[in-house]
């Protein structure tokens, strides 16, 4: 058995070899679906990655509450790709803020509210800036280093706000705004703080800080008709007893909604979702793409199997002649498919890891190198070469001797 082996494996490779420019063209097919498959990947973990650092420097001791919707997938991806759920109200409110806060075990709680506005001083003005809602212990919960001045507390809570360190650039072209004023919503607030520049903009919070005004969310209540709350930050007292506070807050959270769960209690491993729904839409239809590409690729691959096995009756006919089995022929031509999708899966791993090294460098997102990723590469193109070589190898096989030799020239 492992001398028929060797002979198949011998033999595929002299045939691959024997027209290397057309074997190269066959490996380039599967190589794109695969260079594809292993960047959409390489984004996806390393983005995975970025939030599971964050939060683990946060610490484990957090509790984040979401809105939910009870929706099945298919619902929920098309919602998604339409965005129409940018525009469905949040469940949460600052009521839910207030009984979180009482719940035995709790030490701090930051609602994050989004709205956008447009921003103006004497000099600049910014259209559609996101200001955020919130509480002081924002800063307890998830420490920000100031470059300048104080985070929001109890005492200058009402007229001021802090911002980002790309928003300060953009509205007073210096880093250093401090004690200047701004206007939205028809009023005057005074910088009291400014972040110092952060370098990674995605976190589980989906908020950049850098471009970001940091508001009292009593305050924005006041100026708006409605606060939408996106998210609420919770931190426990310590991690032995996080479940069980998760629960409570759970708990709480439905009976001010009469038994209703359009909300989301999470903590641990489950905090860190990619930042973005939206990214997870964009990944996935990337991924489909890349799949497609794959099974273009496959289609070569059976392709040049069947302009090979043209090629090669009479050289099917005498070995048939000599005593080979249908079995013999069979996996020749298997082995000779899998050696092109294999040869294919190995330089679409390279082009697939260089790509995620030149994204980079323009974007915060580093490579992401994991065996599981090349064990899926390597497994799915193995299934490639067996599906779309098996037809191919079956018309081989079943070639009569007399028949094929008839075709010598």
């Amino acid at each position: 058995m492992s001398m028929l082996f060797r002979t198949h494996l011998r033999l595929a490779r002299a045939s691959v070899k024997q027209n290397r420019t057309r074997s190269f063209l066959t490996c380039l097919g599967i190589a794109i679906g695969i260079a594809s498959i292993i960047l959409i990947l390489s984004l996806t973990g390393s983005i995975s990655n970025l939030i599971k650092g964050e939060v683990k420097d946060i610490g484990s001791d957090l509790v984040v509450v979401r809105p939910s919707r009870s929706k099945d997938a298919v619902t929920s991806f098309v919602e998604e790709l339409t965005m129409a759920s940018t525009f469905e109200k949040s469940s949460l409110s600052l009521l839910d803020v207030s009984s979180i806060s009482a719940v035995e075990g709790v030490t701090a709680v930051a609602p994050i509210a989004i709205s956008t506005n447009t921003l103006m001083n004497d000099e600049n003005t910014i259209p559609s800036a996101t200001i955020l809602g919130t509480t002081p212990d924002f800063n307890t919960i998830e420490p920000l280093a100031l470059k300048y001045g104080v985070f929001l507390n109890e005492k200058n809570t009402d007229s001021a706000v802090v911002i980002g360190h790309d928003l300060a650039l953009h509205l007073y072209n210096t880093s250093n705004p401090i004690g200047r004023t701004l206007s939205f919503y028809g009023r005057r607030f005074i910088v009291v703080g400014v972040l110092d520049e952060i370098e990674e903009a995605v976190n589980f919070d989906n908020v950049n800080f850098n471009n970001v005004l940091f508001m009292d969310i009593n305050t924005m209540e006041n100026l708006m008709d409605s606060v939408q709350i996106q998210q609420i930050n919770v931190r426990v007292l310590n991690t032995s007893i996080l479940e069980p506070v998760a629960d409570n807050i759970y708990k709480t959270l439905k009976e001010n909604r009469y038994g209703d769960t359009n909300f989301s209690v999470a903590y641990g491993d489950a905090i860190t979702h990619p930042a973005s729904n939206l990214l997870n839409v964009i990944s996935g239809m990337l991924a489909l793409v890349a799949g497609i590409s794959l099974v273009v690729g496959g289609i070569g691959v059976m392709n040049i199997m069947l302009v090979s096995v043209s090629e090669r009756t009479y050289e099917i006919g005498i070995r048939k002649a000599v005593g080979a089995s249908a079995y013999n022929v069979l996996m020749q031509f298997m082995f000779e498919a899998l050696i092109l999708s294999t040869l294919g899966s190995i330089l679409g791993i390279f082009l697939g890891y260089f790509l995620a090294f030149l994204v980079s460098t323009v974007t915060p997102f580093g490579p992401y190198i994991s065996w599981e990723i090349i064990a899926i590469t390597v497994v799915t193109t193995v299934g490639v070469g067996l599906i779309f070589g098996t037809y191919p190898a079956l018309k081989a096989a079943r070639k009569k001797p007399i028949d094929s030799l008839r075709h010598y020239q």
